[in-house]
């Protein structure tokens, strides 16, 4: 009786562990459901443009699953009312350490860049430079170079962009055109999205693009990008590094093809390291209460 007992305790305490013993030998996901944003070249879009849209692709035939999506802004809130309920199940790249969810080991580090014409003849590689005070600079408006400048009071010859009026692509290209057109002097912007637009527009107009390595006390200029997904969360976690891992030169190409420029990862725990390759937001959102629905 004490052994017929202690069998059925055996077995109950087994079918008790048996969800926690399989999220531990890691059973394989059938599909990567990625948040992806509709329209945030070259970041990602409906058309699958962007090199997220790329690096998602890759990991996906690594993993041997369909790719899906549940499209929208990436803005304030994503995560509470889209990843954590299930709607998707990755973000293809968050800033590293990012709170809300669980990230990967960082798989590329950028930086913020200063832009100007190639024939103007500056010499210009910090934001200490004081050819800076007599240059028509344009910045976006509440990013951190923007903040530098009103630090070191580079005020009056500032022009301001917004990273919210018309369409992203527009207003990407806008602060690109107007350094082409001569309106401004120099251009501070983010890396991924200033080396995409600069490479396109570089066949005719060669431009300069210094990388902003440093930064100053609670000013970074340069941020490393995981992959997020949900709190606890640690088997898809698991496959998307093993993935990355397998992936990490495709990846680096991708990446390279855009024009991102790429610094050494800095965490203790990283990807194969990238040379460093001299440039061809970390941008803030806006936040929306409309019922969530795929774009």
């Amino acid at each position: 009786m004490n052994r017929r007992l202690a069998i059925l305790c055996g077995f109950v305490v087994m079918m008790m562990l048996f969800p926690f013993s399989r999220l531990a030998w890691g059973s394989h996901i059938t599909q990567l459901k990625v948040c992806g944003d509709p329209d945030n070249l070259p970041f990602s879009n409906k058309q699958s443009e962007g090199f997220e849209n790329k690096i998602a692709e890759v990991i996906a035939r690594e993993l041997k699953v369909e790719l899906t999506y549940f499209w929208w802004p990436h803005q304030r809130g994503l995560v509470r009312r889209a990843l954590k309920p299930g709607l998707c199940d990755v973000m293809i790249s968050i800033p590293q350490g990012w709170d809300q969810v669980l990230w990967t080991k960082p798989y590329y580090r950028s930086a913020y860049v200063l832009i100007y014409l190639k024939d103007r003849g500056l010499q210009i590689k910090s934001l200490d430079d004081p050819t800076l005070k007599r240059l028509k600079i344009g910045v976006y408006i509440n990013t951190p170079p923007a903040e530098a400048l009103a630090n070191r009071d580079i005020r009056s010859n500032v022009v301001g962009y917004s990273l919210f009026s018309g369409s992203t692509v527009e207003r990407s290209e806008k602060i690109i055109k107007d350094l082409i057109a001569g309106e401004i002097d120099v251009v501070l912007d983010w890396g991924p999205m200033a080396g995409y637009f600069a490479k396109q527009s570089n066949g005719s107009t060669p431009l300069e693009v210094v990388l902003l390595k440093g930064g100053e006390p609670g000013i970074p200029f340069t941020f490393e990008f995981s992959m997020g997904v949900n709190e606890g969360n640690t088997e898809l976690k698991a496959e998307l590094e093993q993935a990355i891992s397998k992936r990490h030169v495709e990846i680096r190409k991708i990446l390279e093809d855009y024009g991102v420029p790429l610094l050494p990862l800095l965490s203790s725990e990283q990807f194969p390291k990238v040379e460093e390759k001299p440039g061809e937001v970390f941008y803030r959102r806006f936040d929306r209460d409309d019922p969530l629905t795929s774009y």
